[in-house]
């Protein structure tokens, strides 16, 4: 998984979450996709086993249950370790 860019994982990321049909809040605007947010961009080849992400949703659903829906569609060398609700 270290010779996929930033990109393709935020598109993988992206399709893993509507495969796991996630109630997924949108932007708004000409092409609206999935309000996602990774931390920090890694470059091309540099490998990382603890990465930082914000999914925002339209709807409450359990941490718990949100990890393992996730986990199912993603592809092998790619963790979900821990889920964190900020449920302002």
């Amino acid at each position: 998984m270290r010779f996929i860019s930033h990109l393709d994982l935020m598109r993988l990321f992206m399709r893993a979450m509507r495969r796991a049909g996630l109630p997924l809040k949108m932007t708004e605007g000409f092409s609206p996709h999935p309000k996602l947010s990774i931390k920090r961009a890694l470059r091309l080849g540099i490998e990382s086993d603890n990465e930082e992400a914000s999914v925002w949703l339209r709807e409450f659903i359990d941490p718990e249950e949100f990890r393992q829906r996730l986990q199912e569609e993603l592809p092998t060398g790619i963790e979900i370790k821990d889920v964190k609700g900020n449920f302002d």
